[in-house]
């Protein structure tokens, strides 16, 4: 990459190459301005530092998962709309593994770009929730509840922690079940 097409997404980009391919412990600003072609000052026009660099990265990848949580649930509700949220999360995590790892999971009040990105994941959950007829306190109790057992089971899935010879898919349907079933019957469609 040429040193005038570097920018700030384009030191994303580089940064989720480096975690793709080898993890993102790997990630360092020197490990992205050889990957640039630059010296590491030159980064410092783009990041400020390695910190604000992994909020970067968080927020990209938190916009990532919520498109794919948005086109899943997209033209669906209750039980399917709930199922399609569950299958994309964990699809995004065990598809982009290394990614997911790297995002920062709670994000300090200077962080606003990353809880803006984070609030858009809880919304479509939160919306998906909503055709059950849940709202306010009970509606984001339930989305804890949800995002915890995706999050979970996924990143298990991911380390291959899962180590018995049973199919993964049949264990994530009856955790979607165990989750429908602890729901409120969805709401009837106008």
């Amino acid at each position: 990459m040429a040193r005038a097409g570097l920018s700030r997404d384009a030191v994303v980009d580089l940064a989720l190459r480096i975690i793709d391919e080898e993890g993102a412990a790997a990630v360092t600003l020197a490990a992205v301005a050889g990957r640039a072609g630059v010296a590491t000052p030159s980064l410092y026009k783009h990041v400020r530092n390695l910190a604000e660099l992994n909020t970067l990265v968080s927020v990209r990848v938190m916009d990532e998962l919520a498109d794919r949580l948005r086109e899943a649930v997209l033209g669906r509700s209750g039980d399917e709309a709930l199922r399609a949220c569950m299958a994309a999360y964990r699809d995004y995590v065990t598809g982009n593994p290394g990614r997911y790892a790297a995002v920062v999971q709670a994000a300090r009040p200077e962080q606003d770009d990353m809880a803006k990105a984070g609030q858009r994941v809880i919304d479509i959950m939160l919306a998906t929730l909503r055709g059950y007829g849940l709202e306010g306190a009970d509606a984001v109790h339930a989305a804890r509840c949800l995002r915890s057992a995706v999050h979970g089971f996924a990143v298990l899935e991911s380390g291959g922690a899962f180590g018995l010879p049973l199919d993964l898919d049949a264990s994530y349907a009856l955790l979607a079940d165990m989750i429908i079933s602890g729901l409120p019957s969805p709401a009837p469609r106008p």
